[in-house]
């Protein structure tokens, strides 16, 4: 396997990290005090990476219905994609006396100085999605090198013998879950010498970037046999431009379930071929439980997995249905 390097969109470090006040978005409910709210509810701080993705804000509502079902007070808080904003948002948090964290990282390595201002609060801090370096009592996630091995599995069957150029759209740079499911693709393709692999650029999991992006891709690589995306919102994108430069002859895979993406799956003749499942909805919920149990002080695994499985063109009907993501079961 042979490996381009397109130079892409890259995000910038975030050199300083100040913790000061900022606007933040909180669910019903007055600011919990220590050890609960008055109400004896426990006190759950959520500080979300972004809403600009289908994903996200199906986790973040995922999150918000376990709470509720839980009998717990949510306070949620948006970063917008900026670390510097997360760590004043993580401040925020702290400084309503939540009981427990749950942090979606921006960056994992930039959201240091939040996790540890936290810490030094004696609020013990779930990640979801994104796991950070240290400093977490618990991780709640999906393999994502199982889901690009998995992708990368189908689309190198599908490819066969004849293999061909792949481009790679990216997530986020320095990303652990773009990262992860990078190198799993990579690794599920390896023994096909006929695949090459472009590297495309980081679109942040967000289809008007990629959309953009393969614009550009489309015509600087004409002979362009597939497309793997990191998510289904960014395939889709790639799709949309495909199909509106009469390419349907462009194998398209993505990552999440997202049912757009079962949709064309499940249709004949189409040219979008496999996804792997990663229903937000149940991560938030298991998110959820995970930093009820931590904050009550029980055992806990310190990498919880929620699970994932491939949709291709054999099962996409089983799992179609009217949820904006696929259920981590077929229907």
């Amino acid at each position: 396997m042979r490996t381009e390097r397109i130079i892409g969109i890259s995000l910038a470090a975030a050199a300083a990290l100040a913790l000061t006040g900022c606007s933040l978005s909180t669910s019903p409910g007055g600011a919990g005090a220590k050890g609960g709210d008055s109400d004896g509810k426990i006190s759950i701080g959520f500080s979300q990476a972004t809403q600009q993705s289908p994903f996200y804000v199906q986790l973040s509502e995922g999150a918000e219905k376990a709470a509720k079902d839980a009998g717990a007070e949510l306070h949620a808080a948006d970063a917008s994609g900026d670390v510097t904003k997360q760590n004043d948002d993580i401040q925020d948090l702290i400084t309503k006396q939540v009981d427990v964290l749950l942090v979606n990282p921006v960056d994992p390595k930039g959201v240091k100085a939040g996790i540890t201002a936290a810490e030094s609060a004696g609020i013990p801090v779930v990640t979801v999605d994104r796991p950070v370096p240290d400093g977490a009592a618990a991780h709640v996630g999906r393999d994502n090198k199982s889901m690009g091995a998995l992708v990368g599995e189908r689309l190198a069957q599908e490819l066969g013998d004849k293999g061909g150029k792949v481009i790679e759209i990216q997530g986020d740079a320095g990303g652990a879950v773009a990262r992860d499911r990078s190198a799993g693709f990579h690794e599920a393709v390896e023994g096909n010498d006929k695949i090459k692999i472009v590297e495309g650029p980081y679109c942040d999991y967000i289809r008007s970037k990629s959309v953009t992006a393969m614009q550009d891709l489309i015509q600087t690589n004409p002979d362009v046999k597939a497309v793997y995306a990191h998510n289904d919102d960014m395939a889709l994108g790639a799709l949309q431009v495909l199909a509106e430069n009469d390419r349907d002859d462009v194998l398209v895979a993505g990552v999440d379930g997202l049912m757009e993406a079962v949709e064309e799956i499940n249709t004949d003749g189409g040219n979008y071929i496999a996804t792997a499942l990663n229903d937000p909805i149940s991560l938030g919920d298991t998110a959820i439980d995970t930093a009820m149990k931590v904050q009550k002080g029980g055992d806990v695994e310190k990498n919880v997995d929620a699970g994932t499985g491939l949709v291709d063109t054999g099962n996409a009907a089983d799992y179609a249905g009217d949820g904006t993501f696929a259920p981590g079961k077929p229907q």
